[in-house]
Order: C-alpha cells, then sequence, then structure tokens
C-alpha cells in the first residue's frame, strides 16, 4: 500500500546495497508494493539468486510509540526463530543501521517461494485452505512456546517482574496517547475508552509468562506453494506477551482449522474476555496509524474507521 513515509531506493542503491553485501551486481528489482510502512525490493543477483530488500523510513519520521526500534527488533526476532529449527522464516543476510549507504535502516533476507496467503486464499478449495491454517495453527503454536523474561514489545520490554495486565494496559494507553497527539476522531471520546478498558483489565491476570507473540501473522504475511506454507515473514512488531493476541484468535479470523492445529479447543470465558481486549487494541491501531501513514487510499481509511466502530461497539457490548 502507498503510504508518504516510505523510503524508495533508486536502483544505484539497490546496487550498492547487492555489492557490499554479496560482492555481486544486480540482474533485476522490483518494488515490492504490499507493505504499509516499510519499502521492499525483490532484487534479482549475478548468480541468479533472489533476495528481499526491506527499508525503514528514515530516522526522523513520525512513528506510533510502539514502532520505536521494531527493525532491529523484526532481525533479531526472525533470527531467533530460525533457530528453533521447526518454523519456516526467511535466513538473514544482513542487516545494516550505520546508514552508511543509505540514510535509513535496512536488512537484506532470504526471498521466499510462494505468495502471500491472501492474494491465492480465494482460488484455494475449502479442504485446501483448511489444511493451511492447520499447519499455522501448529507453527503459530511453536512460535509461542518460546518463553522470555519480561513482557513488552520486544525492542522494548518492562522491567522483569511487570505484571502482563501493567504492560498491556501501558501498551493501550501509549495507542491512545498516539491518537490524541494527532486529534483523531474516535467512536467515544478519549477518557471514555480509557475508563471503560480500565473496567475490564482484571482479565489479564491469568497471563503470567511472557511468550513471543508474532502479533501481525495475517493472510499477506503468510507465504504458500502448492497448498502449504513455505514461510511466514513481518516479525517487526513481535512482544512478549500473550499468544492470544495472535491475529488469528481475533474477529478478524474465524477458523476452526486454526484452532485445530493449535491444539486449543475452546475459549474459556476470560480468554474471550482477553481477547476481547486484544482486538480493540489491533483495531485502535489500524485506525490511528492512518494519521501517521499518510495513506492515499481513501478507502482504506473509512475501512479502518467503519472498523473501529465496529470493534468498539463490539466491545461494549460485553459485559464487564
Amino acid at each position: 500500500m502507498e503510504s508518504g513515509i516510505k523510503r524508495k531506493l533508486t536502483e544505484v542503491e539497490i546496487s550498492a546495497i547487492a555489492e557490499l553485501t554479496f560482492g555481486q551486481k544486480i540482474t533485476a528489482n522490483v518494488e515490492l508494493t504490499d507493505g504499509c510502512a516499510n519499502s521492499a525490493y525483490s532484487v534479482t543477483l549475478q548468480d541468479g539468486r533472489n533476495v528481499i530488500i526491506k527499508v525503514a523510513p528514515p530516522s526522523n519520521t513520525k512513528m506510533m510509540t510502539y514502532e520505536q526500534h521494531i527493525m532491529a527488533a523484526e532481525v533479531e526476532v526472525m533470527r531467533l526463530v530460525k533457530q528453533t529449527g521447526s518454523i519456516p522464516v526467511p535466513q538473514i543476510y544482513a542487516y545494516d543501521q550505520t546508514k552508511s549507504i543509505v540514510n535509513c535502516e535496512y536488512f537484506v533476507m532470504e526471498k521466499l517461494e510462494g505468495e502471500p496467503y491472501n492474494k491465492v486464499k480465494k482460488s484455494l478449495t475449502d479442504e485446501q485452505r483448511s489444511g493451511i491454517e492447520h499447519q499455522l495453527g501448529i507453527y503459530n503454536r511453536r512460535i509461542n512456546e518460546i518463553r522470555g523474561e519480561s513482557f513488552g514489545c520486544f525492542a522494548h520490554t518492562d522491567e522483569p517482574g511487570t505484571p502482563w495486565k501493567t504492560t498491556f494496559h501501558r501498551m493501550l494507553l501509549d495507542v491512545l496517547a498516539d491518537g490524541e497527539r494527532e486529534n483523531v476522531r474516535l467512536p467515544a471520546s478519549y477518557e471514555t475508552i480509557r475508563q471503560e478498558i480500565s473496567l475490564r483489565l482484571d482479565a489479564l491476570d491469568e497471563v503470567i509468562e511472557p511468550r513471543l507473540v508474532h502479533w501481525d501473522l495475517w493472510d499477506g504475511n503468510i507465504f504458500v506453494k502448492d497448498a502449504a506454507i513455505t514461510g511466514l515473514i513481518d516479525f517487526e512488531r513481535a512482544l512478549w506477551g500473550d499468544p492470544l493476541l495472535e491475529i488469528y484468535f481475533g474477529h478478524f479470523n474465524q477458523s476452526q482449522s486454526f484452532f485445530d492445529g493449535y491444539g486449543l479447543s475452546e475459549l474459556t470465558p476470560s480468554q474471550r474476555a482477553r481477547i476481547a481486549l486484544y482486538d480493540l487494541y489491533l483495531d485502535l491501531i489500524l485506525s490511528i496509524e492512518c494519521a501517521y501513514r499518510f495513506y492515499s487510499d481513501i478507502n482504506h481509511i473509512n475501512w479502518t474507521r467503519d472498523n473501529l466502530v465496529q470493534g468498539w461497539n463490539r466491545f461494549m457490548s460485553r459485559s464487564n
């Protein structure tokens, strides 16, 4: 998606990155336009290999609070997950934050085979979709089995011992502060939203162990080929928290195959209460981030607003 904060690379810059990383020239490069904040390029090297260069916005770009230092976090998380040997993620070839070639961070990674699941999903049979989502549940469970020492965004965790309820409450308040800073209009007053959130936080007391959460594992970040998952990408928003934050537990996805693959048969009332908070968190971000992205697609902006209205109504329809 086009946004006003992407750092576009010239062919000269792409060639310089390839030369530094691989000692090779490039034979082709294509910009990938799916990302919302980072720019990305599919690059073909002289030896025929295809790699991806992912580029962060310039360091002086205005970003949401939780987005600080997330490229460094993404590289570290992907390397951590790769070490398990049981979760398909691209290999990282290089990460450069020196800004010696371009005025921003970038990293170079392996190009996965296949296509993003969201682009081919409608062309697949029910059986094929079920198989992919069952496989996703297995992989997502393996990610969540990685344990941490403290809660919070991977890029900046809280002090060890800080309860998840405290950490997640702060995360929600940070998002609301980001919206207030840019005068983003919400379905209710900021004070009302803060009050209603505070009434529902006790459900988070059940979460006592920090687990690695991808958090952005929507269909566009799942690569598939021949009706099987070839890899998972975009770990930049990963955090140590509650596995129920994962996208496929939320209101956008109702996949029994995912639940079966994950090994979770039924949600308890308390788990549903936690997911209600996590759904609101995502719906708020999707709307508020528009003020920071400068999107050109008015249809997307309108969709995020409508989605937030529906999400707020759904959140308020639950009993405290």
